[in-house]
């Protein structure tokens, strides 16, 4: 009976997407930070490069500097990838653009750098890291200051169903996303609350954690016309699941080993 109201409330609260509008979302794969490996960083201008000219999609990760620019990074905190110390957010952008990753010599970038890169060449997904009792807002405006005038396929997505809320009240030709695991170290490790983050982001696709799939709220998405990329897809056994499951992989490293399209040398 449960699953009968929240399939309901599901067509209710959240209309379906335009299928022409979001068809390009499912229409390849997706390099998960770029194309990195050593010597080339994660969500560094190099690892994007490398994505281009393999053929592949980009997803990225954003956060948000001192001064409000949307920079490319995964972590909240500058130490993984940087070996310097403290929150990325206590750094202006051209602070942070001085800041070279670990063994290599490629430096830190905003995602407008990107933009320039891409130019229109291939679809990017932007993840917008959020938490709690963070101001997701600041972090939208940042992005979609640098979108201004990028035409480009692309699309805004999070686990946070705010940021989707926001763009659709304030970019509506953004396509956007919620991003969704199911594990207990997420947002949504219950089925109440990924369905009431849908319900709130009411988004033109839905990136799901390969290791979820598949289940039947994804199964139901697809069947309604959600576009539904997969991540993290690193191995051959998740490549061959995202392939039956799921419209697109977000993949890296040996996940790309069991896709229709080999990378090629960039």
């Amino acid at each position: 009976m449960r699953s009968l109201l929240f399939r309901a409330l599901d067509r209710l609260l959240a209309r379906a997407p335009d299928p022409a509008r979001v068809a390009w979302i499912g229409q390849g794969t997706y390099a998960h930070r770029g194309l990195h490996k050593p010597g080339v960083p994660e969500n560094s201008l190099a690892a994007f490069a490398g994505a281009i000219a393999a053929g592949y999609g980009i997803e990225c990760d954003i956060q948000r500097s001192r001064d409000g620019e949307a920079m490319l990074l995964h972590d909240w905190e500058l130490e993984r990838l940087t070996g310097m110390a403290g929150p990325i957010a206590a750094h202006s952008a051209e602070e942070l653009a001085q800041i070279a990753y670990l063994d290599s010599e490629h430096r830190i970038a905003r995602l407008s750098d990107l933009l320039e890169l891409v130019a229109g060449q291939v679809p990017i997904l932007i993840e917008i890291k959020s938490r709690a009792r963070y101001n997701v807002a600041k972090t939208c405006r940042a992005v979609r200051t640098a979108l201004e005038g990028y035409s480009g396929p692309h699309a805004v997505m999070s686990f946070d169903p705010r940021v989707a809320r926001w763009f659709r009240a304030h970019t509506p030709r953004t396509l956007v996303g919620l991003v969704v695991k199911e594990t207990e170290d997420g947002s949504t490790p219950h089925r109440w609350q990924r369905h009431v983050a849908f319900w709130t982001a009411r988004p033109d696709f839905v990136a799901y954690d390969i290791r979820a799939l598949p289940n039947r709220f994804a199964t139901d998405l697809r069947a309604r016309g959600f576009p539904l990329p997969s991540w993290t897809v690193d191995t051959p056994h998740k490549a061959e699941r995202a392939a039956e499951h799921a419209d697109a992989a977000i993949a890296e490293g040996n996940g790309f080993s069991s896709l229709d399209e080999e990378p090629r040398a960039a």
